[in-house]
């Protein structure tokens, strides 16, 4: 394993798949610290777009989320869940909605911040295949690439549930940004590598949520819907919670990735 103390021109990103409900947000309490002591990142980033009830998120979830140790929080096609949040997003500048949504819609889906000394452009996209139908994410993302030629450490976070959508961001963006990373569907993928132009990829980073679930909602609420065609209110479950998230060794220099290695935890 790369010694990510021996090299000073490394750059570290964490970043924790999607928070589900109150047992996310509390195994992201108990475990964000400890990782970050451990790994030691320069920029941490959490997906929240889950975090209030499983559905949505709010100032008050997101604030939990930062006290824990984030320094971004991403979202997705819940993000708006919360009607309140449409009014609260406005005083957010570390939580990101989908950059693809129409012109005029509350919020924004990219930062640039300094962080060590480095500045970094995060990105936060939402696919089209099978979700709603916002603005063509690609367009999008060549728009924001376009406006900031002079950065090199890019991160993206492409909130989509086809797969075939995200590696072909993935492959879109390569050697353009230094990572994208795909988030949603709350199951981790296998394939996390570098790609030839030192894009960092992993077509989904899985979840933060409740173990034995059916992507974090209850079960047996899950499997009512699907036995019977009835609809049944989803509620997040409970128990043993699965941490996923991965960290991103990046050339302070190139902005290129060097590397992308999971982080996965249990929390009881």
């Amino acid at each position: 394993m790369r010694d990510h103390r021996a090299v000073s021109d490394d750059f570290r990103i964490l970043f924790v798949a999607d928070v589900v409900g109150r047992p996310g947000r509390e195994a992201v309490t108990a475990l964000l610290p400890e990782l970050k002591s451990e790994y030691r990142p320069n920029l941490t980033i959490v997906n929240g777009e889950n975090s209030a009830g499983g559905f949505g998120i709010t100032a008050k979830t997101a604030a939990e989320i930062r006290s824990a140790g984030a320094d971004v929080i991403t979202t997705g096609n819940h993000v708006w869940d919360q009607k309140q949040f449409v009014e609260e997003v406005a005083g957010l500048d570390d939580v990101l909605r989908p950059h693809n949504f129409p012109p005029g819609v509350p919020g924004t889906g990219a930062r640039v911040l300094e962080a060590d000394g480095e500045k970094v452009l995060v990105l936060n996209l939402q696919g089209r295949l099978f979700m709603p139908d916002l603005d063509d994410p690609f367009r999008v993302a060549d728009q924001v690439l376009e406006a900031h030629p002079d950065l090199k450490i890019i991160f993206c976070d492409m909130h989509a549930e086809a797969t075939s959508e995200k590696q072909a961001m993935g492959w879109h963006l390569d050697g353009r940004v230094s990572a994208l990373v795909g988030t949603h569907t709350h199951v981790p993928t296998a394939d996390q590598r570098v790609l030839p132009g030192g894009t960092a990829y992993v077509t989904d980073v899985g979840m933060v949520g409740p173990r034995d679930s059916v992507i974090g909602v209850d079960k047996q609420a899950a499997l009512q819907r699907f036995l019977t065609g009835m609809p049944h209110r989803f509620e997040t479950a409970t128990g043993i919670v699965t941490f996923n998230s991965v960290l991103v060794t990046i050339s302070r220099s190139t902005g290129r990735a060097i590397s992308i290695q999971r982080i996965d935890r249990e929390h009881n």
